[in-house]
């Protein structure tokens, strides 16, 4: 214990000394700069002992994660660095709908969740940890004979038989998948009625943004009166929708719809494909940018993510090719807390959880597991919070070959190289004098603690294999006095402390 304490001072100071004096500068946080946690509630954490209606065996039932779980939990959240978690819905739905996108009504928190009350005190917790809350809003369908099928006319639903009958944009944005009542929003009572109910759940609760999951379902003309009615609820209120694809048509046909940003696709592949084993190419994530930067009214306000509740687990990925996930994901996350976007880590990816189509990739969180990924988060987290530059800046591809990517962030006066070396051996990477400034200068690594000093030839960086490292370019320095006193006073009072502690236990024993 002691000695852990002693470390962790030892850190703190080269930290201090290490990062840029623009770095530790406060400015305006923008949603750009938020790092998000995403959870499906009935699969993170059972608060209850009570177990009625819960079956933990049964991957298609629920299981028991509640909003008091979620409680219990933010202070691990928030250790990692996490400055908002999005919430899968929380709405009532009908009978096994512990994923929350069969609603029954929408004015109603689920019942296996907790109470309306309970909701508040979580959204009230959060934002005394000073971390956002986002929520699905399932606007697309219902839940079988839920109370809207009920209680409302057939208008307010799309045809089912004339839906089957329709086909490519038609059909997706009028057929019941999988079944369920596909509301027809062309109707103004529907559009109305779910513009109100995310009003009112804004108004009660104080959320803080919408995750707006199959908006690709729903015609563009109703997000856009949706945005303007939520954005005047919530000034900063912030919407990403859920596209669920990378065509650049259908990216188009909802770029003026409102959203501030959306879950980038178009880079999903290219992410997984190049960090799920060693030697890859990672040029698709260069491109991709190149994309996002047409594509998006904000590429910064894209969210950025490796899998989700919709999607196989990136660590299937990973373990389908022998390897040990591991390494794979630092990469990954180094990749994604570093890159432009807004980075979305779906619930047990900082313990590796495993997981094949759904609902295989929604099982109980396991908080009893390695550190090494948790530690990593949290890393990369304080980089992300310390460097605007990560969140605001620039990017510039300086080299990309057989699984090294290397590429600068720029912002104000400030400038980060990351550099990731995803190959099987260890790299060695020139850069040059054009590409990064290097007379009398020199690049500091935080993440491993490298360093690279400039010549007028540039730098040279090595990099071990799977090892990546997240430089900021700053004047050459001489011996700091200050921080080797520093060192040296934090070791001298803990020796202190020591000689104390054993004169006391001699005394005991003498006694």
């Amino acid at each position: 214990m002691k000695g852990r304490l002693a470390r962790c001072i030892l850190i703190l100071l080269l930290l201090l000394w290490a990062l840029p004096v623009q770095a530790l500068e406060k400015e305006e946080r923008l949603w750009q700069d938020e790092m998000v946690y995403s959870i499906m509630i009935d699969r993170f954490n059972n608060s209850s002992k009570d177990h009625a209606g819960i079956n933990a065996n049964d991957p298609n039932a629920y299981n028991g994660g509640d909003f008091q779980g979620i409680i219990d939990r933010l202070g691990y959240i928030k250790d990692m660095g996490f400055t908002a978690i999005m919430l899968s819905p929380v709405v009532d739905n009908v009978e096994n709908g512990y994923h929350g996108y069969w609603v029954n009504d929408y004015y109603k928190t689920e019942e296996h969740f907790g109470t309306m009350k309970k909701f508040k005190e979580l959204v009230n917790k959060a934002h005394n940890y000073d971390m956002k809350v986002i929520v699905d809003f399932p606007a697309n369908s219902v839940g079988e004979n839920s109370k809207l099928v009920r209680e409302k006319g057939e208008e307010w639903f799309n045809n089912k038989e004339e839906a089957a009958g329709l086909s490519g944009r038609e059909q997706q944005l009028a057929e019941w998948v999988d079944g369920l009542p596909d509301l027809n929003h062309e109707n103004p009572d529907v559009k109305q009625y779910l513009i109100d109910a995310a009003k009112w759940w804004i108004k009660e609760t104080s959320i803080d943004g919408y995750r707006l999951s199959a908006a690709d379902r729903v015609p563009a003309s109703f997000w856009t009166a949706f945005e303007q009615a939520v954005k005047e609820e919530k000034e900063n209120f912030y919407l990403i929708a859920d596209l669920n694809s990378s065509d650049p048509g259908l990216i188009q046909e909802y770029k003026n719809a409102g959203f501030n940003g959306y879950y980038d696709y178009t880079s999903l592949n290219d992410i997984r494909k190049g960090f799920s084993k060693p030697d890859q190419e990672l040029e698709g994530i260069f491109t991709k940018w190149e994309h996002a930067q047409v594509s998006a009214q904000n590429p910064f306000e894209l969210g950025t993510f490796v899998d989700n509740e919709n999607s196989v687990r990136f660590t299937r990925d990973i373990i389908s090719n022998n390897i040990f996930p591991g390494a794979p994901w630092m990469q990954a996350l180094t990749y994604l807390f570093t890159a432009p976007g807004i980075p979305i880590v779906y619930y047990g990816s900082e313990i590796a959880l495993d997981g094949g189509e759904a609902p295989d990739n929604r099982k109980l969180m396991n908080f009893r597991s390695d550190k090494e990924l948790i530690d990593h988060i949290g890393k990369l987290s304080t980089l992300r919070q310390k460097l605007p530059s990560l969140t605001r800046g620039t990017m510039e591809k300086l080299y990309e070959q057989d699984g090294v990517a290397v590429f600068k962030r720029e912002y104000d006066q400030e400038t980060a190289i990351i550099a990731i070396n995803n190959s099987s051996k260890t790299q060695k990477i020139n850069l040059d004098a054009q590409q990064v400034e290097s007379d009398g200068m020199e690049l500091r690594g935080l993440l491993m603690g490298d360093e690279a000093e400039g010549s007028k030839e540039g730098y040279t960086l090595i990099l071990d294999r799977e090892e990546s490292e997240v430089y900021v370019l700053m004047e050459k320095q001489g011996l700091n006095l200050g921080l080797i006193g520093g060192v040296a006073l934090v070791w001298i009072l803990f020796a202190v402390f020591l000689v104390i502690l054993a004169k006391r236990s001699q005394r005991k024993n003498n006694a």
